[in-house]
């Protein structure tokens, strides 16, 4: 039996018996991850589909994710890897890539307009080790790491990847704590603190997806962009208002089929109200 440190759960995990997140393990009286190398997604994405949209404007970036995720959005649209049945099946049907073969794969489509990879699709950070041991052979060869992360992370795990992480798109999927709670599984605090650590070392755009009747009142959009807004750096000077936002609209999936696709008319409001507080907002899915 030993404890995980990654985020808030601080699972105690028995010897061979996977964790919450599907994704880390106990061996030997030890925690680790267990999806290490196991690959179920690949691409080469537009990094505007990350979505960064204030990174590299216009180039390309090597997507890769893996299985495993420490929240419960009942909207994920990534469940297939996330954490549905069939993502735990993804234990023993994903693919070993190690983390030089991945390094060596990005450099070989950098002809092609690649910058480098980043860590998406499931949450990269339940397998962060990974994501530490690639991004540094990345780095190595001149080119850029991103991470695409519900942020539900304590600020030590980021330090083990921070050296090597050039970007982020970080959700905020709310500002509430009950909306993180009843709804998500996760914790509001922990997300805050991992984003105003991550803005003080790298890029960071971040993504709010608005949900009918749960997150969608101007007074929240209010409450989070003024909170972004007081960002600071490792200087103490405030940067938040440059910090973009993505507004994003909600449509049914996985669990959450019981209503409808945010009104196009809300997302652009709510898109409106955010620029009171800071400059950069963009909506997607519209």
């Amino acid at each position: 039996m030993a404890r995980c440190n990654v985020c808030f759960r601080h699972c105690e995990i028995g010897e061979g018996v996977l964790g919450f997140c599907g994704a880390r393990t106990c061996r030997d009286g030890q925690v680790e991850a267990a999806n290490y190398g196991k690959v179920t997604s690949l691409a080469l994405d537009p990094i505007e589909k990350k979505p960064l949209r204030r990174f590299y404007p216009g180039s390309l970036i090597l997507s890769v994710g893996s299985y495993g995720c420490n929240l419960r959005c009942p909207f994920c649209q990534n469940h297939e890897i996330s954490w549905s049945d069939r993502a735990m099946r993804f234990q023993d049907q994903a693919d070993m890539i190690s983390p030089e073969e991945l390094a060596a794969t990005a450099l070989y489509y950098r002809d092609s307009g690649n910058i480098g990879v980043a860590f998406t699709y499931n949450e990269p950070l339940v397998g962060y080790e990974y994501v530490r041991d690639t991004a540094r052979l990345v780095r190595e060869q001149g080119m850029k790491n991103v991470l695409v992360t519900n942020g539900t992370a304590d600020v030590s795990v980021l330090q083990e990847i921070l050296p090597y992480m050039d970007g982020m798109n970080i959700d905020l999927k709310g500002f509430s704590d009950e909306y993180y709670k009843d709804l998500l599984g996760g914790d509001l605090n922990m997300v805050l603190s991992f984003i105003k650590e991550a803005v003080k070392y790298c890029h960071v755009e971040l993504t709010t997806l608005i949900i009918p009747g749960e997150n969608d009142s101007e007074e929240e959009m209010r409450q989070l962009t003024r909170w972004i807004s007081r960002l600071k750096n490792r200087e103490g000077e405030r940067i938040g208002y440059n910090v973009p936002l993505h507004v994003s609209r909600f449509f049914p999936r996985f669990h959450m089929t019981d209503r409808e696709a945010t009104d196009i008319k809300k997302i652009y409001r709510l898109a409106e109200v955010a620029r009171e507080h800071i400059k950069y907002v963009y909506t997607g899915n519209c």
